[in-house]
């Protein structure tokens, strides 16, 4: 009896000792190895491609899509910013291609990878601020640190992956149609998003329904794309989407960004799972 108490003890003891070094060593190299992996996240946000060609480096990028060449266009992408677009779209009744680009003056934020970016930053910080002489008491401390982490990085991912829902009316004011030279039609509407490593634009084609339609008026919701048929009133006009058209771009450094977030999540997750192996022995162990 006392020989098996004397082993449980030694047990205990050993246990408790590599529970020590995983506090005081493995959890500060893991923090290091996602600080190495979210810094070089968010330098993807901030210099797009290669940090040797400066801080102004510009990407260029052609939209297309397999299905229609109804419209295509050049944008180019600084970090958060599209700092030119150039749009040429084929209208339908007259079959005549218009041309249109940013007024100079204009540029536009694409919020979801500024938001994407803020949260990478906020993970940085948090990170950091258990610096290579801050000593964990608990796992429990462990475990909190890096639920934080992960939740910023979902919430960056999911800005990506997630694109923002929007009402017609709100996609036909929106700034962004005031940006352009010439003018955009009157039946013509155009949105900007991310999803997931693709940045895409959505050309509506609108028609006004008069105010005798028979047609029953039935407003679209909040939506990414608006099929063909969906109806929305503005400014006592009632409109109806008779074409969408989707051309899109493979932005390879959001894809890149992307990787760097799951290979961050499962490095907190192995190290949350460490943790709740010892976790669940004291817990064996006492009850």
């Amino acid at each position: 009896m006392a020989t098996a108490a004397a082993a449980s003890s030694a047990e205990r003891g050993v246990l408790e000792e590599e529970f020590k070094w995983l506090l005081k060593e493995e959890v500060h190299s893991v923090l290091k190895q996602l600080q190495d992996i979210l810094k070089e996240a968010s330098r993807r946000f901030t210099l797009p491609s290669g940090a040797m060609e400066g801080p102004n480096r510009q990407d260029n990028f052609v939209l297309g899509s397999s299905s229609s060449d109804q419209v295509k266009g050049v944008l180019t992408l600084q970090g958060d910013t599209l700092c030119q677009a150039e749009v040429n779209l084929k209208m339908l009744r007259t079959n005549q291609t218009l041309h249109f680009a940013f007024r100079e003056d204009k540029q536009w934020k694409m919020q979801q990878i500024q938001d994407a970016r803020n949260h990478v930053n906020q993970a940085i910080y948090l990170l950091t601020n258990r610096g290579e002489n801050y000593r964990f008491q608990t796992g429990a401390e462990v475990l909190k640190l890096m639920d934080a982490v992960m939740l910023q990085l979902t919430r960056a991912r999911n800005r990506l992956t997630t694109p923002a829902t929007m009402t017609l009316p709100e996609v036909a004011t929106s700034g962004l149609t005031k940006m352009f030279t010439p003018s955009l039609p009157a039946d013509t509407l155009l949105n900007f998003y991310v999803n997931v490593n693709k940045l895409c634009l959505l050309v509506y084609q609108l028609h006004a329904l008069q105010p005798n339609s028979t047609k029953n008026f039935r407003p679209s919701g909040s939506s990414v794309l608006h099929n063909p048929g969906s109806m929305f009133e503005l400014n006592n006009q009632r409109f109806e989407v008779s074409h969408v058209h989707k051309v899109e771009c493979v932005v390879p450094w959001l894809n890149d960004a992307l990787v760097f977030f799951t290979v961050s999540l499962q490095l907190c997750q192995q190290l949350k799972d460490k943790i709740s192996i010892f976790s669940s022995y004291w817990n064996f162990r006492s009850y």
